[in-house]
């Protein structure tokens, strides 16, 4: 098994590449097919380091909505032309800020733990 850190930092890559892409706003990413599609493939594979992780990880921090990431990741590989672009901007604007914290307070947590 990898050790987690490696899908934890992969998912703030990703965030932060989604980040990166989206600087000049909504409008960008809805009219702007590279950027878009440079988004949901980001998603794509944040949503699926979140599966990478331990059940137990994922059970300590059962404030994250694992599930629910899982099953994004779902409708974006299998369902990409019934995606709601509005939807995905509320993500990126709303709940990838809150993921980033959770992500770096969890690493924080692994970091402490290996020291003690």
């Amino acid at each position: 098994m990898k050790d987690e850190r490696v899908y934890l930092h992969h998912i703030l890559e990703c965030i932060e590449a989604i980040q990166d892409y989206n600087t000049q706003g909504r409008d960008v990413f809805l009219t702007d097919r590279k950027t878009r599609k440079a988004t949901l493939r980001e998603l794509q594979e944040l949503a699926e380091s979140t599966q990478r992780l331990s059940i137990y990880l994922r059970e300590k921090h059962s404030e994250i909505p694992w599930p629910a990431i899982a099953g994004f990741r779902n409708v974006l590989v299998h369902d990409y032309l019934g995606l709601s672009l509005s939807r995905i901007w509320e993500i990126i604007e709303r709940d990838l800020p809150n993921l980033r914290v959770a992500v770096e307070v969890i690493l924080h947590e692994i970091d402490r733990d290996s020291l003690a």
